[in-house]
């Protein structure tokens, strides 16, 4: 399944991190995991400190592997909601999940400060980044004033997440795209109205 030339300790990272987005944390079990990697036991103990260490550096990897393609197209060109846009139709494995949105829902991720930690710092990043561009869009005039970054931020979030659960609860990419394109509708930039100058007095 991996390349040769993948480290141990890397193929472990790995094939923990796919079993996370499959199973989540308890269904992640140290027997799972270096069977997936195809290492010999006492592999995990001797590159981590366990499990527990194992799945930070997974969940780590996934976090920064999420940040830096959002960063791609939301850094890259066209006006703000152009890449707004870009954002909500880059192509996604919509029926899996998402590997970060998931980790939210599982009790021992949550419960830990440690395994949360970089769950919180990507979702507060994207957040923030988000807000930035329609504030950009704002000045521009290609959104509304009244329009707030902050909260736009969190609807785009939420329509995001919450259409990953939709979709795997009916099985298909439908209800995640329908929320989408529903958001995006709202979004569009008004034409701007052109008044014609104003006449004379008779």
């Amino acid at each position: 399944m991996y390349s040769g030339r993948m480290s141990t300790s890397e193929r472990l990272i790995e094939s923990t991190r796919e079993l996370l987005w499959e199973r989540g944390y308890v269904g992640t079990s140290p027997k799972a995991i270096l069977e997936r990697a195809g290492a010999g036991q006492g592999s995990m103990y001797h590159h981590f400190h366990g499990k527990p260490d194992l799945a930070l550096a997974a969940i780590r990897r996934t976090a920064e592997e999420m940040r830096a393609t959002a960063e791609g197209v939301l850094s890259g060109p066209g006006t703000p909601y152009e890449r707004i846009r870009g954002y909500l139709l880059r192509e996604r494995d919509v029926l899996r999940g998402c590997p970060i949105g998931r980790l939210t829902m599982d009790p021992d991720v949550v419960a830990s400060e440690a395994l949360r930690a970089p769950v919180d710092e990507t979702i507060g990043w994207l957040r923030g980044r988000l807000a930035e561009i329609v504030e950009e869009g704002k000045e521009q005039g290609e959104f509304g004033a009244e329009l707030d970054g902050a909260e736009i931020a969190a609807a785009v979030l939420a329509t995001v997440q919450g259409g990953y659960v939709l979709a795997r609860a009916c099985g298909s990419p439908a209800a995640f795209d329908a929320g989408v394109q529903g958001l995006l509708a709202l979004l569009s930039p008004r034409p701007r109205q052109e008044f014609p100058p104003d006449r004379p007095a008779a």
